[in-house]
């Protein structure tokens, strides 16, 4: 058992760290836009509609057919990889091997929900 908490606190570790770059990054790109405006308005430069338009509108993309199957096989894989790591870990001690199937059940499941989505998607035949 001791060996499972040893693997989550590396895999937490590992997974914060790309966390933190991803949270910087958008905030770094949201100031640089806020910047961009300022200097636009203090130097007198009017902003046109669609200037404004483009700024404020949602940027994320209508989920599709496309994007619903590559996140659940993404969710999929993942899953597999705990699977393959509580089977790993079963050799070692043969109590950790139902728990690690537990948590691996877990993202299996939300991949395989996304791939059911796809199905019902209204936007089936828009690419991302």
């Amino acid at each position: 058992m001791e060996f499972m908490v040893g693997i989550v606190a590396i895999i937490s570790v590992f997974g914060f760290i790309p966390a933190i770059i991803w949270i910087l990054a958008n905030a770094r790109v949201k100031r640089e836009v806020q910047d961009t405006l300022r200097k636009s308005i203090e130097s007198g430069h009017p902003l046109t509609p669609e200037a404004i338009e483009a700024l404020t509108r949602n940027n994320v993309t209508a989920p599709s057919a496309a994007k619903d199957v590559r996140t659940g096989v993404i969710w999929i894989a993942v899953g597999v990889g705990f699977a393959a790591m509580g089977f790993a870990v079963g050799y070692m001690d043969a109590d950790a091997f139902h728990p690690a199937l537990g948590v691996a059940s877990i993202p299996t499941v939300i991949g395989l929900a996304y791939i059911a989505l796809s199905f019902f998607n209204p936007n089936k035949g828009k690419r991302v």
